[in-house]
Parts: structure tokens; C-alpha cells; sequence
């Protein structure tokens, strides 16, 4: 059975929606136009995507970069989105305008919160909510706390990833629905993709609960076995045409330091039941266990959810508590689930449990919204928040949980709850009432983040445009930097003058295209990020650094075999590379000195006479010309002399799996020294064109995994536009 739907009202909702996150995000960066220019955004996200922006001007796909050994590759990172058509799309075109970082960082977040706010639009529409309740489901999801503090103005990968859940949400209950036609499996399969390429395991967990609650919930309900097949392989298939993102992460974090984290981060940043009273107020401030697992007085401004949505739900439970129940008991199942593993320890990879949130805050809209539209009348939700808003701000007296924001906030929260019970009593036949709870929200969201910094502790560093350029530094060297932590030590707090054009921290080289063993990398699946044990913001371990310059510094030493050739050396750290007849200084900055190698940059392939790591064997010389060293590959011209032993070739980029070596039609064994960097055996007697090309069969496999899904997906589009064009005849007929 096709469905008709009136296209109209839903388009100008959705536009609408769009239209009043954009004016709400405007509003902000009027007040600070660094909103969304904090910490990972500065040293990951945003140099990252300039190299990718960059690696398509070059016509290449942006799975490797030359930029960085610990975060050399973007595919395995994951948080980047290197497979998604959409965030490349966004990363092409905005970086076509000439903006500052904290306006590409800017333009970045509010397009995807606009496409957010538009999909939970859609969703809470298909479920039958007037067009006001399904704006205002759309605000409380798109602008609640988490989403603005963190993934929007920090973590976008959360971002790009939970932008997608609500259409994913949308697709697979559309494709339960069984009044629609056949082809209904390719709803949710475009968005499944888009989730998952959008580069936030989290979110993967959160659609694949969602999965689970849902085909639980079809099948009680139906008892019918079928009825969630068409969901299952819609959500096959977009796990299918995402199967490269997935299986690089997979792969790549075998083996990575990410297995070796901590325990103790598994209880960091949990949402602490004492904390909950701050979906009321979010100033309210109890202990959160910080990412030192320190526990230190916080705000709840991740809990921020504009006010109207805790108060209806709680309005709807107190009021009709058993029709709440019996109605919504599914929902109501699903949001506890979810506020308990916010609340609980994570495990194994993952941490953070407070992550969760954002999925939480779009059940706890959509409870919400369901009390407003059949359970309760909205003049009882607008006195419950009222008496909330009192109880709560009389409680954090009490209990010395207010803090500093909490008499302002508390009294505009007070006076927009005050105009909210007014509305409902004196306007009961205006046509705006219903739009009540849309108002309030967008103001409570407003008067939040104007009281209270979006910025949750998280530094911020001065960097400036000047980093687009390489100088003081080579871009045909490959540089190690070692500087002490740049959280404590570059911070706009300790260091508010603009800083980073000699130590190029994080990942902060991709910017001018500068080649550096740093780099920012929460995976750290290159060998360098194990040997030389770097940190996630890629400071090199001090006592590591301390070794590496004074014992593997000199021509024979480790750096030399890798290809260092130039040295960074932060103020903050007294040490000097050595032997002095290999090194001199041909760079003094207030961050620090630059040192070079006397002779001239090292070759990006080198043919050695011997390596450590086969200390027994000899190699001869081989003739090497015409490097041609890309992102995904490397082409020279070799000439290995006939009789005798064979040659040993050295590549200067980090090692991964999945190196394929060849001259001509002939296949070449790659291993690797250490894991650090890729070496290949010739034979005597060959020459010929080699290449070194990426091509792991993580990639071979998920490409052809992506290409059957996606034909499957073409068929299936063919087939109802087919369909639909039909049945439209027969119509008119």
C-alpha cells in the first residue's frame, strides 16, 4: 500500500527548524566568535580536514597523509570521516571560501546541526506530532547541552556521526511500517551509511540499541517474525556501503595504543545521579570524575534540555502516571536504558560515558512531546516547571549546589516559566499557544549559553592564520618535535599570544602541509605512536625524547633511519640534539629552536648497505631517480646491480598493513623496520619503475562490500521509482 503524504507542511517545518538553529547559532557567535573554536577542533579536527580539502585538489583520496606519522592514517582514525560523501562534501566546498578557522569550524557544526534539527523534524512528524511539537523535538535534540558544549563546539565526529541517528531512526520506522510497499528496506540504508562514515563508535552503539529496542518492539507488538526484515536489511546494506569505514577502524586498532588505555578511564566523565536536577538548571553543580579521573565541582550544562522537555515528562508521570506508562512504555524503557549507561562504566575501547547523552536527550524530546500532544494539557506542564524551577533552585541553596551562574540563570528560567503559565492561562484560544513550548525552549537553550560557557574546562589555543604558511620551518624535511604539554603549557590561559608556528602541536602541520613524526591520534595505530610513546596530542613521552636526541640522533641513529632530518626543541625543554657536528641551529623563536641536519634533506626512498633489525645481513647499493612521493603511493625508478646481493630499499612514512610492493608484472615482499617505516627487498639484477602503493585488504574487501550494497540500493531505488510511477498511472486512470 503506498502512503500519500502532503509534502508542503513537512518541507516548511523542516526548513523551519533548520532556519531557527541557524539564527540560534548566529546569536551566539554574535556574543563569541570562537564558539566553536575549542581543543580537538583546533588541534585535530580542522588541520585534518584542511589536508583532506587539500588531498582532493591533488586527486586523491584522503586515506594516508604525508603531514603526520602518528596520525598518518586518516581512514583508521575513523573520527574523520574519510568515507563519508557528505563530510567531504562539506570539507570541499567550505574550504573554497576564504574564512578564518573559527568561521570554517563555524560553518562545519551548524550545517550539520541544521540537517540534525531537520531529521528528529521528520522523525517526531511521522509519529504524528503537530508541526510546532515536532520543531520543538527538534530543538531539544539539536541544541541540547552535550551537542553545543562538546560534539558541536569540540568532538565533531560525535557531530558528524549523531547527525545522522534521527534519519537512521526515521528510515528504519519507516521501513516497519508494512502499509508501505515493498521496496520499503532502502529507508534507512543512505542514513546507516552516513552514521557510520560520520566517524563516532558511540553513535554506531547508539543506532545499533536503537536497532534492538526497535525489532524487540515490532515483533512483541506484531508477533511476526518479518515484520523487521525489511529494517534489518535496510540497515544491512547501510553497514554494507559503509563497510570501509569500519573495517579500517577495526584493523587499524589492533595492535594500537588504544588497547593499552588506562582503567581508570572507563569512570571518567559519568553522569552522576546527583547531577540530574541539572536538566532543570543547568547550573547546578555537583563532582564529575574529569578526564584525570579527578572528581572536581561541574556544572550540568551537558544536561541542559531547554527546560519544557524534563518538566512535561515529569508533568505527564505525577499527573496521569499510569496512562504515561501504559502509552509511551516502550520510549519510557529505552530512555532509562540509555540515562543508565550514562551513568554507568564503560568498557573496553570506549570511555566517556557521559557520550550517551545526546541519545538520551532525543528520547527524553520525543516523551515529551508525546505528553504535550495526547497525555496532558500543556497550562499543567507550564505549572509543573514552574514549581521545578523553584523546588530546584531552593534545593541547590540547600545543598550548596548553585555555584556562580545560578542566580541569574535560575531567575531568567523563572521568569520565562512565569511567562509560560501566563500564556497558557490568558491565551487558551490564541492560535500561538501551541507554539509555547517552541518558544521557551529556544529561550531557556539561549539564556544557558549566554550564563553559563559552552566551553566545559576544555583549552583553547591562539592559532592564527599565519599557520597556513611552513615558515620557520622545511616542508621537504621531516621534522620531530618535542615540547612539553600542550594543554598546560600553550593554552590561550597560560599562553594568550598566538602561538604554534614553530611547534606546530597536535596535528597543526597539516595546515602549511609540513611533514612531522607528531601528530593527534586517539587510536595511535602507527608504530612511531608506540615506540616513541606519544600521547593522544602527540607530545613525545619527556624521557623518550630526552633519548631519542641525545643517543639516536647522530647519523647512524634511529631518527636517521626513519628520515628525521629536523628537530623542534620547545623553550620549556633544555635539550639539544646530538652529536652538535650533525645538528645545527638555523632557527631561534620565542617557542623554541630548529635544528637541521648539516647535509642536505634526506631522500623519501633510500637504498641502505645494512639495517639493525637485520643485523647479519649485507645489502648492495641500488640506483634510485625520478621519486615520485604521493599520499597513497611512491614511485622511483630502480636499478639493482646484477651477481650479487640484493638491495634493501628504505621508505621515509609509517608503516601500516597492507603495503603491496612491484616492479613491472613482479610482486615484492614489504615488511617493515619495527613497524615504523615500510622497507622492501629487490633481487640483484632488477630495475624497472617500483611502487609502493596502500592497498590493504581491509580496503580491497570493504570496497567491494560498499560496491554490491550500493547496486543493491540503485536496484532497489529503480524498482520504486517504478513502482511509484505505475501506480501513479493507474491512479489517473
Amino acid at each position: 500500500m503506498k502512503i500519500r503524504v502532503n509534502l508542503r507542511p513537512n518541507l516548511t517545518g523542516a526548513v523551519s527548524a533548520g532556519l531557527l538553529v541557524v539564527a540560534f547559532c548566529l546569536i551566539l557567535l554574535w556574543r563569541n566568535p570562537l564558539l566553536f573554536w575549542n581543543d580537538d577542533y583546533e588541534l585535530s579536527v580542522l588541520p585534518v580536514f584542511a589536508d583532506m580539502a587539500r588531498s582532493w585538489s591533488e586527486g586523491h583520496w584522503p586515506i594516508l597523509s604525508p603531514c603526520s606519522w602518528a596520525c598518518g592514517n586518516l581512514a583508521g582514525e575513523f573520527q574523520y570521516g574519510t568515507f563519508s560523501v557528505f563530510v567531504n562534501a562539506a570539507v570541499i566546498l567550505i574550504w573554497k571560501f576564504p574564512l578564518t578557522f573559527p568561521q570554517q569550524a563555524a560553518a562545519l557544526s551548524i550545517a550539520h546541526l541544521v540537517l540534525l534539527a531537520i531529521g528528529v523534524y521528520l522523525l517526531a512528524r511521522d509519529r504524528g506530532f503537530s508541526t510546532s511539537l515536532s520543531i520543538f523535538v527538534a530543538l531539544v535534540a539539536s541544541l541540547n547541552g552535550w551537542i553545543i558544549c562538546w560534539g558541536a563546539t569540540d568532538w565533531f565526529g560525535a557531530l558528524g556521526a549523531f547527525t545522522w541517528l534521527p534519519w537512521a531512526w526515521w528510515g528504519a520506522e519507516r521501513a516497519l511500517d508494512a502499509r508501505r510497499t515493498k521496496c520499503r528496506f532502502l529507508w534507512p540504508a543512505p542514513f546507516v551509511y552516513l552514521l557510520v562514515t560520520g566517524g563516532f563508535p558511540y553513535t554506531v552503539l547508539m543506532l545499533l540499541l536503537l536497532i534492538a529496542w526497535l525489532s524487540i518492539k515490532s515483533l512483541i507488538q506484531t508477533r511476526k517474525l518479518f515484520s523487521i526484515v525489511p529494517m534489518l536489511v535496510g540497515v544491512a546494506l547501510g553497514f554494507g556501503l559503509s563497510a570501509p569505514a569500519w573495517m579500517a577502524l577495526l584493523d587499524l586498532v589492533q595492535g594500537s595504543a588504544r588497547e593499552l588505555q588506562s582503567a581508570a578511564a572507563h569512570w571518567q566523565w559519568r553522569v552522576p545521579l546527583a547531577a540530574l536536577p541539572g536538566m532543570i538548571l543547568p547550573s547546578w553543580i555537583v563532582n564529575w570524575t574529569d578526564f584525570s579521573s579527578r572528581s572536581l565541582p561541574h556544572t550540568a550544562a551537558e544536561l541542559a534540555c531547554g527546560l519544557v522537555a524534563p518538566a512535561a515528562l515529569v508533568a505527564g508521570l505525577v499527573w496521569r502516571g499510569r496512562r504515561v506508562v501504559r502509552q509511551m512504555k516502550w520510549e519510557l524503557i529505552l530512555l532509562l536504558l540509555v540515562l543508565l549507561l550514562c551513568m554507568t562504566p564503560t568498557a573496553g575501547l570506549f570511555r566517556w560515558s557521559f557520550r550517551w547523552l545526546p541519545f538520551f536527550h532525543l528520547i527524553l524530546a520525543i516523551c515529551a512531546a508525546e505528553v504535550l500532544h495526547t497525555v496532558l494539557p500543556s497550562t499543567i506542564a507550564a505549572i509543573t516547571a514552574l514549581a521545578l524551577v523553584v523546588l530546584t533552585g531552593i534545593a541547590a541553596f540547600i545543598f550548596r549546589t548553585a555555584g556562580s551562574y545560578t542566580l541569574p540563570l535560575g531567575w531568567i528560567f523563572l521568569g520565562l516559566v512565569a511567562v509560560w503559565s501566563s500564556w497558557e492561562l490568558l491565551g487558551r484560544h490564541s492560535k500561538f499557544r501551541p507554539w509555547a513550548p517552541v518558544a521557551i525552549t529556544f529561550c531557556a537553550f539561549l539564556a544557558t549559553y549566554l550564563c553559563i560557557p559552552t566551553n566545559c574546562g576544555v583549552p583553547r589555543y591562539n592559532f592564527s592564520q599565519p599557520l597556513l604558511k611552513p615558515e620557520p620551518l622545511d616542508p621537504r624535511r621531516l621534522y620531530l618535535t618535542v615540547y612539553p604539554w600542550a594543554e598546560l603549557t600553550y593554552a590561550a590561559t597560560n599562553t594568550p599570544q598566538p602561538v604554534g608556528r614553530t611547534l606546530r602541536p597536535g596535528s597543526t602541520s597539516m595546515w602549511a602541509g609540513l611533514r612531522l613524526i607528531n601528530g593527534y591520534s586517539p587510536i595511535r595505530a602507527a608504530g612511531v605512536a608506540r615506540e616513541f610513546a606519544t600521547s593522544i596530542h602527540g607530545e613525545i613521552n619527556p624521557e623518550v625524547g630526552s633519548h631519542l636526541l641525545n643517543h639516536q640522533a647522530g647519523k647512524d641513529g634511529e631518527l636517521a633511519a626513519i628520515g628525521v632530518d629536523g628537530i623542534v626543541v620547545a623553550r620549556e625543554v633544555s635539550i639539544t640534539p646530538q652529536p652538535s657536528s650533525e645538528w645545527e641551529l638555523v632557527v631561534s623563536t620565542e617557542e623554541g629552536n630548529v635544528f637541521h641536519r648539516r647535509s642536505a634533506p634526506f631522500s623519501r626512498v633510500r637504498s641502505v648497505i645494512s639495517i639493525n633489525s637485520r643485523p647479519n645481513e649485507q645489502f648492495v647499493p641500488s640506483t634510485i631517480s625520478q621519486i615520485n612521493d604521493s599520499r597513497n603511493f611512491v614511485e622511483a625508478d630502480i636499478e639493482v646491480p646484477s651477481g650479487g646481493r640484493p638491495a634493501l630499499l628504505t621508505f621515509s612514512r609509517p608503516y601500516f598493513r597492507g603495503y603491496k610492493a612491484r616492479i613491472r608484472d613482479q610482486k615484492l615482499a614489504v615488511t617493515s623496520y619495527r613497524g615504523l617505516f615500510p622497507i622492501v627487498e629487490v633481487p640483484a639484477g632488477v630495475h624497472g619503475r617500483l611502487t609502493l602503493s596502500y592497498r590493504p585488504s581491509w580496503l580491497v574487501w570493504g570496497d567491494s562490500v560498499a560496491a554490491v550494497c550500493g547496486l543493491i540500493v540503485l536496484l532497489g531505488v529503480i524498482a520504486a521509482c517504478r513502482y511509484s510511477s505505475s501506480t501513479g498511472t493507474e491512479s489517473r486512470s
